[in-house]
């Protein structure tokens, strides 16, 4: 049975909503140590646990993101 990719857009807009997850997850990690509330400190350990399984959940979907060519182990030069 075939597994259906994503369309490029997708694959795009997938990208961006998991760069946004990710950076809202280590905001989140960050500002627990600055928070001396205890029910903010528990909302925000909360957001860090949900957000952890959405972006496990995103990675499951961006595996279906078809890609031309593989992504390089370390950046190629500008300059030669």
């Amino acid at each position: 049975m075939n597994t259906p990719t994503l369309a490029p857009h997708e694959s795009m807009e997938l990208h961006e909503a998991l760069n946004f997850k990710t950076l809202c997850l280590a905001k989140s990690k960050l500002m627990q140590g600055l928070v001396f509330d205890q029910e903010l400190k528990a909302l925000m350990q909360k957001d860090v646990l949900q957000s952890t399984q959405q972006i496990a959940e995103l990675q499951a979907i961006y595996a279906r993101a078809p890609f031309q060519a593989p992504v390089p182990n370390s950046p190629t030069p500008i300059t030669h």
